[in-house]
């Protein structure tokens, strides 16, 4: 049986080149995994460190794993995004271009008779009050016409430096706490949901609660962590090839 995956936090762009290279070559090889056995993919999130859509011009770079994201639609697999905290600035690039079904806030979907609850999870824990202020900041609609006026030649680096500040902020609580994300998880099975699936923290997490199973899917920087769910179950594993 075709199987569901799920991944966040790549946040490509973000490191030396080195580094990069291998973040690349992994997604790669793991998406070729997913056009030989998938039925659809899910980015939770920051695959990019950062993405703005100017009206004729978007981030230089990436294609590669842009490719390699048009094959898996050209074969046909159900690809969905969640925009996150460093990529929320996204349009209808990868909708138009590579058939990315595109989602801005949290997602309820039912996949094989169980239910999903789907959010990237930035402003999520009590302690992300500033964040949750900016976020409403950078998400205005006129603060975002203000930003596209200014050239890409200084609006990307500008915005590259600000997507430096908010890693460092991160980095920060060295094992963040998901305590406010398993209390999300805890109302949401109450709600009804079988699974909830959360990126943002850069940390996986898995804990069962009976039959309802609350993750965290870790990142593409150290950990290269993916979610499979094979239409019965589901498990968060590492990727190592």
């Amino acid at each position: 049986m075709a199987e569901t995956f799920f991944i966040s936090d790549a946040h490509l762009g973000a490191s030396s080149v080195k580094k990069e290279r291998l973040k690349e070559e992994k997604l790669l090889s793991f998406f070729e995994y997913v056009a030989e056995n998938g039925e659809r993919l899910f980015i939770v999130g920051d695959l990019f460190d950062f993405w703005f859509e100017y009206r004729t011009v978007v981030p230089k770079g990436y294609t590669r794993v842009l490719c390699a994201l048009s094959r898996l639609n050209e074969l046909g697999i159900e690809l969905h995004y969640i925009a996150g905290n460093h990529d929320f600035w996204m349009k209808d690039y990868l909708a138009s271009q590579y058939g990315f079904e595109m989602h801005f806030d949290e997602v309820d979907i039912t996949i094989q008779n169980r239910r999903f609850y789907l959010f990237h999870g930035d402003g999520l824990a009590r302690y992300d009050t500033g964040y949750r202020i900016l976020k409403r900041i950078f998400r205005n609609r006129f603060n975002i016409f203000l930003y596209s006026l200014l050239h890409p030649d200084l609006g990307v680096p500008l915005a590259r430096w600000i997507s430096s500040l908010s890693r460092k902020h991160t980095r920060q609580e060295k094992v963040p706490s998901d305590k406010d994300y398993i209390n999300k998880s805890l109302q949401k099975f109450e709600e009804g949901f079988d699974y909830a699936i959360f990126g943002h923290l850069h940390s996986p997490r898995y804990q069962e609660f009976g039959q309802k199973v609350y993750i965290n899917l870790g990142d593409w920087i150290d950990n290269f962590n993916y979610a499979v769910f094979n239409g019965s179950d589901i498990r968060l594993l590492q990727w190592r090839t």
